[in-house]
C-alpha cells in the first residue's frame, strides 16, 4: 500500500476538482495501492470566526467585481469540462474553515474521514450551506454515521484547535502556499487539481514497480 495525503481545505473549488478527477481514476483501477488520509490547510486562517460575505470576500481578496468575476469564470469552466456541479449562487458566506478541519481530524479517527470531505464539498458547493457553523458540522457529522452530539460538544470546546492549526503551519513551513496538493509516499508532492490520466499513469507506474519488486523479491528467494 502507498500513502496518499491530500492536504486541502473543503471551501476550495480547486480541491473538489482535484478529488473528482482523483477519484475517477480510483475507479477506473480497484486495485489502486493508495491508503488517503486528509490533512488541514486554510486558504483564509485569519478569517473572523463567524465568516464574510462571500461576495465582498472575493471582491476584496482579487481588486474589485470584474476582477473576482474573470477568475471565478474560469474555475467554472474547469469544473464544467471535470463534470463538477458547483452552485456558486448559492454560496452566500465564506466560512472559517477551523472546525471543518477538526471535523475531519475525528471523522479520521472514525474511519469516516472520505465521507465527511465529501460531505463538508458537497454541502458548501451544491447546497449551499455554511460549513462554518457548528449545527450544520454536526448534521454533516450524522450524515456520515459519527455520534453528531458528540461531535457538538467537542466543537464547543477547544479540543485539538491548537494540533490544527500547528499542522497548517507546518505545511506551509514544508513550502506548500496552495491546495489541493497530493503528497505520495511521502516524498513525492504533486500540487494542484490533476487530470485523472495524470492520477491512472501514477498509479499504473507504482502499480508496475511493485510488480518489478515482486518478482525481483521472487527470483531472489529462489536462487
Amino acid at each position: 500500500m502507498v500513502k496518499l495525503d491530500i492536504l486541502s481545505d473543503p471551501i476550495c473549488p480547486w480541491c473538489l476538482i482535484g478529488k473528482a478527477q482523483l477519484e475517477r481514476a480510483l475507479e477506473a483501477r480497484p486495485d489502486h495501492p493508495f491508503v488517503i488520509e486528509w490533512h488541514p490547510f486554510q486558504l483564509n486562517p485569519d478569517m473572523p470566526a463567524q465568516g464574510v460575505d462571500r461576495r465582498a470576500y472575493l471582491e476584496e481578496k482579487f481588486g474589485g467585481k470584474e476582477r473576482a468575476v474573470q477568475i471565478y469564470a474560469r474555475v467554472a469552466e474547469h469544473a464544467e469540462a471535470a463534470g463538477v456541479a458547483i452552485n456558486f449562487e448559492g454560496i452566500q458566506r465564506t466560512p472559517n474553515t477551523l472546525d471543518a478541519h477538526r471535523l475531519i481530524h475525528w471523522a479520521g479517527i472514525e474511519g469516516a474521514q472520505y465521507r465527511v470531505v465529501s460531505a463538508l464539498m458537497r454541502g458548501y458547493f451544491q447546497e449551499g450551506r455554511d460549513i462554518g457553523d457548528r449545527d450544520v458540522l454536526a448534521d454533516i457529522a450524522d450524515s456520515a454515521g459519527l455520534d453528531a452530539a458528540m461531535i457538538r460538544k467537542l466543537l464547543d470546546s477547544d479540543a485539538d484547535l491548537e494540533e490544527i492549526r500547528a499542522r497548517d503551519a507546518a505545511a506551509r513551513e514544508m513550502g506548500v502556499n496552495a491546495v489541493p496538493t497530493f503528497i505520495v509516499a511521502g516524498k513525492h508532492a504533486v500540487p494542484g487539481a490533476q487530470a485523472t490520466e495524470v492520477w491512472l499513469r501514477v498509479i499504473d507506474e507504482i502499480m508496475a514497480q511493485d510488480g518489478v519488486q515482486d518478482q525481483g523479491d521472487t527470483d531472489g528467494s529462489e536462487g
